[in-house]
């Protein structure tokens, strides 16, 4: 999926009381991320090379500098050209939109655009680059497109023998936590790439190196003997896997529109699957994005209800009804529930949404969420999902608990081969 755009007044029928498991106060500085370690280090891998860089609003320094503006005035680099993923270098391109190259005002640099009618950086424009740096922040999810940004930045570094150098940065929903199925390789797409579940728990350096050593890095990714890219991962120092971001030290740059915040990535992996379906809104086009799981004709009290029954690990719902100001549901009403993670490390995030899924099924058997969508989005839910199996149980009322288990042998051969590319502890 992309960094997304689904498109809340919301009456509070009663009040509600929350603590979040996060701590009272962050400590400040625990991690440097690739780009503090290469300034610390002098830019020691970049000395004497002409540079493109891959980047966002999100390749900033601890002390929220643009990566952009540290490689243009560093010594001995030689920044030459800016590649531009969704939503652009600068940030200012709508989810989706294709985004033309340009020259950038700030830096007088060509900006390549990698998210319009070309996705893979070409010989010409590379012609005068000795390396590809990428430092963008992703979220953890598979279908956030910003790894497959970085996979045919890859690809295009192999077949123009040129180096790839990552400077890695966290993953905001930590190193451990690992769900969803493993994606079947039919649905290969732009939103889906590699055979890696939902929610992957590794940091873009550890899945750049997985990439490349799997040899996934050919027309077909799921061949065997895929050629390599001249990769390095500058590490980053003081992360450990355990680590949610608000334990980093780390200042949060939105990283597309509608992830304002860290705390949204956990809701983008719990409903963001769902969210491809045109009949139902999930908070994207009101204040409080994925967090959010609503139609015109829920009964909001029946669903928080059925929701609080499951006794479901890590979550609670509040009953809610609010008034998208875009997006599909503009200005109409909408009913639903909020989303709550009283305990962030126990809740199963990608499952959420499924859970919701079946409560709706129990309490409208005559409204089929899939039904009422339209088919360019079930073929785009499939694709985000990385199977249509998933889909077909759902609307032959598998249960949900059935559904995660069959994930299981997938995850449990990817935790295995994954064991040799982490970096970190």
């Amino acid at each position: 999926m992309k960094p997304f755009s689904f498109f809340s007044l919301l009456f509070f029928s009663a009040p509600f009381v929350f603590s979040q498991n996060v701590p009272a106060e962050s400590p400040r500085g625990i991690v440097k991320t690739g780009i503090d370690v290469l300034v610390e280090n002098h830019f020691d891998v970049l000395q004497g090379k002409r540079i493109g860089l891959i980047t966002n609003p999100t390749g900033v320094t601890s002390r929220l500098e643009s990566t952009v503006d540290v490689l243009a005035k560093a010594n001995g680099v030689k920044l030459v050209a800016l590649f531009g993923p969704e939503h652009g270098v600068r940030g200012d391109a709508e989810a989706g939109a294709s985004v033309e190259s340009y020259v950038d005002s700030a830096t007088g640099l060509p900006v390549y655009s990698l998210y319009g009618r070309t996705r893979k950086p070409t010989p010409e424009m590379l012609k005068n680059i000795d390396a590809l740096v990428y430092d963008i922040q992703d979220i953890g999810v598979r279908s956030y497109t910003f790894i497959s940004t970085m996979a045919y930045g890859m690809e295009a570094a192999a077949e123009n023998n040129i180096e790839f150098i990552v400077l890695d940065r966290p993953d905001p929903l930590t190193g451990d936590k690992i769900e969803g199925n493993v994606l079947d390789t039919t649905f290969k797409s732009f939103v889906g790439m590699f055979p890696i579940p939902y929610v992957y728990g590794m940091t873009c350096g550890e899945l750049a190196t997985m990439i490349n050593n799997e040899g996934w890095l050919v027309e077909n990714p799921f061949g065997e003997g895929g050629r390599k890219c001249k990769l390095f991962v500058v590490k980053m120092k003081g992360w450990k896997r355990s680590m949610w971001w608000d334990e980093t030290g780390l200042p949060w740059v939105p990283t597309s529109p509608h992830i304002p915040n860290a705390q949204t990535a956990l809701y983008y992996a719990a409903t963001g699957i769902a969210g491809e379906l045109d009949a139902v809104n999930i908070g994207v086009g009101y204040t409080m994005p994925f967090q959010l799981f609503g139609t015109p004709w829920i009964e909001q009290d029946k669903l928080a209800g059925a929701l609080s029954e499951m006794n479901l690990p890590g979550l609670c719902f509040r009953p809610t009804t609010y008034v998208p100001f875009y997006g599909g549901m503009k200005g109409k009403q909408v009913h639903g529930v909020q989303i709550y993670f009283p305990d962030r490390d126990e809740v199963h995030l990608v499952a959420t949404q499924f859970y919701i899924l079946q409560a709706l099924y129990h309490l409208y058997p005559g409204k089929d969420l899939f039904a009422l969508s339209s088919p360019g989005r079930l073929t785009m839910f499939d694709k985000v999902m990385g199977t249509d199996s998933v889909r077909r149980a759902v609307m032959n009322h598998v249960p949900v608990k059935e559904i995660i288990a069959g994930w299981e042998s997938g995850i449990e051969k990817f935790l295995v081969k994954r064991k040799k590319y982490l970096l970190y502890e």
